[in-house]
């Protein structure tokens, strides 16, 4: 399984960190195909602050703290496991508030967030930081 991630600006912890918590995703809800990773820095089309495409995520980063594009990124990584591993098809609409899909993909999300955080406390000092635009 390859990641790519584009969209990642140039701060000292950026790569490491973002590596550390994709390793740490996997570990947690392994995928088995490809994934394109978007970070982009404003919305686009349908998406909220992140979107699960077939084999892509767009995550919102422009004006957001680092902890709330990592929560969204957990989110939808949640939303890819249910399609890879799970059988949920990108033909049939899943109930987008309140749903077992979509609540799955929240508590999962902030479970993955505060075990990533415990798990890598060198991080901290960086979560709570604006992602420059």
């Amino acid at each position: 399984m390859k990641i790519c991630v584009s969209g990642i600006r140039k701060q000292n912890y950026s790569k490491d960190l973002f590596g550390d918590f994709l390793n740490y995703l996997q570990s947690e809800m392994p995928l088995s195909e490809d994934i394109k990773i978007i970070l982009t820095q404003s919305r686009e089309g349908r998406m909220t602050t992140g979107v699960r495409e077939p084999n892509q995520m767009r995550i919102l980063s422009g004006g957001r703290m680092l902890i709330d594009v990592l929560r969204t990124l957990s989110h939808e990584w949640v939303h890819e496991y249910q399609h890879q591993k799970m059988g949920v098809r990108d033909d049939v609409p899943i109930q987008d508030i309140g749903g077992p899909e979509e609540n799955m993909a929240s508590v999962l999300a902030s479970i993955f967030l505060k075990k990533f955080q415990s798990e890598f406390p060198n991080y901290e000092k960086y979560l709570y930081k604006q992602l420059h635009k």
